[in-house]
C-alpha cells in the first residue's frame, strides 16, 4: 500500500502510454515501464501513470490526447517499426492535427545503418515523422524516434528505447530526484498500516509505501519513504522509528521495494 503526498506545483510528471498488441495478448513481456520508472526517478520526473493500448490508431490518439494535458511529459513505446500495425506516428499526428511524411533528417539518419537498396519502402515508414516534431536520434539501428510539444515517442525494442532515453532526457525539465529510506520491520502489513497512516499525516511531503513479506513462516513489512528534500525525508525516519519503537515492533534498516 502506498500514501501519496499531495501533488507539488513544482513537480515534473510524466506519463507512459505502452504501445501494442503484443503486450495485451501476453506474446511479449513489457521490459520497459520498469527501466523508464527507475530512470525518471533518477532525474527528478515522477511518473504518475502507465496505461497500455492497442495498436488501433483512434485510442492511440485518445489516450495521448488524455495524457498530455494532465502532465509534463508523456513518452510512449512501440509502433514505430516498418509494418504495416505500427500506427504510433499517424496517431500521433491524428493527436496534434498535423501532417505525416517522411523527413529528409530522418532519411539521412537511416543511411548510417541501410544501403539505399535496403531502404525499402517499409523501412522508409520509419522516417515517417509528424509535422513540427523534433527526432530523437538511435544509435543502435538509426531509426528515429521523436518528440513533439511535450510527447515524446520511442521504439519499443528495450535496447534502443534505452538508447533514446539517453538522447531525450536531457532535453527535458526536471525537479528535484527522489530519495528513499527503507526499513524492514517483522510484522504484518495490516499491522503497520494505522500508524504508518499516522505518520503519514504528520510528513504530507514524504511519500510513505508499505510492501508486505513472507520469510521464514512469518509476514514482516518492508516500510519505504521517498522524497526530495533529504532533510524533511530523515525527520519522517526518525519519527518512523520512534513508532517503531512505541509498537513495540522488532525492525530493521533495509532493501525493500
Amino acid at each position: 500500500m502506498t500514501h501519496d503526498s499531495p501533488s507539488n506545483p513544482e513537480t515534473v510528471t510524466a506519463a507512459l502510454l505502452v504501445i501494442g498488441e503484443e503486450i495485451l495478448s501476453g506474446r511479449t513481456k513489457d521490459a520497459n515501464t520498469a527501466y523508464i520508472a527507475a530512470y525518471l526517478t533518477r532525474v527528478g520526473i515522477s511518473l504518475r501513470e502507465v496505461r497500455v493500448v492497442a495498436d488501433v490508431e483512434d485510442e492511440i490518439a485518445a489516450a495521448v490526447n488524455a495524457l498530455r494535458a494532465r502532465y509534463t511529459y508523456v513518452f510512449t513505446t512501440g509502433g514505430i517499426g516498418p509494418t504495416h500495425d505500427d500506427v504510433t506516428t499517424d496517431a500521433i499526428a491524428k493527436a496534434f492535427g498535423v501532417g505525416v511524411d517522411i523527413r529528409d533528417d530522418a532519411v539521412e539518419a537511416m543511411r548510417l545503418q541501410y544501403t539505399e537498396e535496403d531502404l525499402t519502402p517499409a523501412r522508409l515508414r520509419m522516417a515517417r515523422i509528424p509535422d513540427g516534431a523534433a527526432l530523437i536520434h538511435n544509435a543502435v539501428s538509426r531509426a528515429p524516434g521523436y518528440m513533439l510539444e511535450n510527447v515524446i515517442v520511442m521504439a519499443g525494442v528495450p535496447r534502443i528505447m534505452q538508447v533514446m532515453m539517453d538522447e531525450v532526457v536531457p532535453r527535458l525539465a526536471k525537479g528535484r530526484p527522489m530519495s528513499a529510506r527503507t526499513v524492514r520491520v517483522d510484522a504484518a502489513e495490516g499491522d503497520v498500516a494505522p500508524p504508518l497512516a499516522a505518520l503519514q499525516a504528520a510528513h504530507p511531503d514524504v511519500q510513505m509505501g508499505s510492501y508486505p513479506f513472507f520469510e521464514h513462516r512469518r509476514f514482516g513489512t518492508y516500510v519505504v519513504l521517498r522524497g526530495t528534500d533529504d532533510a524533511r525525508l530523515d525527520s519522517a525516519l526518525a519519527d518512523l522509528w520512534d513508532v517503531i519503537a512505541t509498537e513495540g515492533f522488532s525492525a530493521s534498516a533495509g532493501d525493500g521495494s
